[in-house]
């Protein structure tokens, strides 16, 4: 029934494509709380000083669902762009093009590295089915030595794991592999380069992507101005400070939160409460009846965080490349995307701004650093990587994001069992999206999800057997890279 009265907690992806769908199937009244002053989250885009820029390096794949892509077209129209991708790789040194192509590997490949990876491939051949990485030793670094063999491991994947997630691949859940890395084989891999050679049958969007013209959060905001249309309360700058749960069957849930411009206090009554805030962060919220054993298994995950610094430089174009990659130890940073590229943007002219990603802890020193200080460490780097800026940036900026990438430590199916058991357990809640259920997921992943979560709302009831048929097949997303 549209009088159930659902609140979204968090205005991403999900929070705003559960909102619109909600409203789109008429299958609720919806609230959504957002703490932000604009939608989209991690996903979101934001300007500064004339420049569109987003949170990191974002695109939408072609692998999207039908029904999300179909609706994403529609709000977008010609704002939708087909961008192609046009990315590279530093190799022990050397640039390879990203998406992988045969000629430049070929030119471009490091001897001692395709050496190194031909004999593995050869080594992977003569074990045949017998070096299965399963059983109770399996890890990151098993599983993918298992798939791809020393070299590759050695040169790309494990020094990249380390920056990335701030671990040893041995410490590394098996899964963490299996959800994190398409390319997961040399069968795999080698599809992937193949489908790069001109003139050869490939699908229509193979090595291209969907960019908004207006930058990757446009996205999350024609979702937001859709569901709005639909009839949806967003909220923006709202932080929710306590969740009340039900007293009884059909009592409703009590959410209190706070305006962050004025400090104003409101408390309001809900059916249902959605969320899509990290699971960690649930029980703090809870008014009471939270068990010792949650707040215990709330120290057991783990996410990383992100510094995103912004180099502003006085020329048009730093680069032809959307993003560069950086897997060596040698770099702080993993990835430099120049967001002028993603769009084919003219504007402001004279003008560029790169944007440098820095995984961290939020008790790394990096963490705290001011801007110039970053600033510098960035410029550092791109000098080693053969990079170097003609003059120092005009302007740096810096943004935080302290939930960027989740931890997946071995054991942590634990810990996260218990915090998903417990949200599960509370009446008429749902914890989802790509925060909500720990989830190594791109943007239409998460859209996917919320979609599926408003299926499973009918007749005013959440529709508990569709959603564990639904997380069946969240459980193997693999991220698009």
């Amino acid at each position: 029934m549209a009088d159930a009265r659902v609140a979204i907690l968090g205005g991403g992806p999900a929070g705003v494509g559960g909102a619109y769908q909600l409203r789109k199937l008429d299958r609720a009244r919806v609230t959504l709380f957002e703490q932000g002053t604009s939608v989209g989250g991690n996903a979101g885009s934001f300007e500064v000083d004339g420049h569109i820029l987003d949170y990191g390096s974002h695109r939408l794949h072609p692998a999207c669902d039908a029904a999300v892509l179909a609706d994403i077209r529609a709000m977008l129209g010609d704002d939708l762009l087909v961008r192609p991708r046009h990315g590279r790789i530093r190799l022990r040194g050397r640039w390879i093009h990203f998406p992988l192509k045969p000629l430049d590997l070929v030119f471009r490949l490091d001897p001692g590295f395709a050496a190194g990876t031909a004999r593995d491939v050869v080594a992977k051949v003569a074990r045949g089915s017998s070096a299965d990485a399963a059983g109770a030793e399996a890890n990151f670094a098993t599983v993918m030595r298992a798939s791809l063999g020393e070299t590759i491991c050695r040169d790309f994947y494990f020094p990249y794991a380390r920056k990335i997630w701030g671990a040893e691949p041995e410490t590394l859940s098996a899964i963490q592999a299996q959800r994190r890395v398409s390319a997961s084989s040399f069968g795999k891999l080698a599809r992937k380069i193949l489908a790069q050679v001109p003139g050869l049958k490939k699908a229509p969007m193979t090595g291209k992507f969907f960019y908004p013209r207006g930058g990757f959060g446009q996205i999350s905001r024609a979702y937001a101005d859709a569901a709005t249309t639909l009839g949806a309360d967003v909220r923006l700058g709202w932080r929710i400070t306590c969740l009340t749960p039900p007293a009884g069957p059909d009592a409703p849930w009590v959410i209190e939160a706070t305006h962050g411009a004025d400090k104003r206090v409101e408390r309001a009554e809900f059916d249902h409460v959605w969320s899509t805030l990290p699971v960690t962060v649930l029980a703090s919220l809870m008014s009471s009846g939270v068990p010792d054993e949650v707040r215990a298994a709330r120290t057991g995950i783990r996410y990383r965080a992100m510094l995103l610094v912004y180099l502003e430089l006085d020329v048009d174009r730093f680069t032809e490349f959307d993003a560069h990659y950086f897997p060596g130890a040698d770099i702080a940073i993993t990835r430099l995307s120049e967001t002028k590229n993603y769009a084919a943007r003219t504007e402001p002219r004279g003008r560029t701004m790169l944007c440098a990603e820095l995984p961290c802890a939020t008790t790394d020193a990096h963490w705290s650093m001011d801007d110039a200080t970053l600033g510098r460490l960035v410029a550092e780097d791109l000098a080693r990587a053969g990079l170097p800026l003609a003059a120092p940036p005009r302007a740096v900026h810096v943004r935080r994001l302290p939930f960027a990438y989740p931890i997946y430590d071995t054991g942590y199916e634990v810990p996260f069992g218990v915090l998903d058991e417990w949200a599960e357990g509370l009446p008429r809640f749902l914890s989802y999206g790509r925060q909500g259920l720990f989830a190594h997921d791109n943007t239409h992943h998460a859209l996917y999800m919320a979609y599926a979560a408003a299926d499973c709302l009918i007749d005013g009831m959440f529709d508990e057997e569709k959603w564990r048929s639904y997380r069946e097949v969240f459980a193997t997303h693999v991220v698009e890279d």
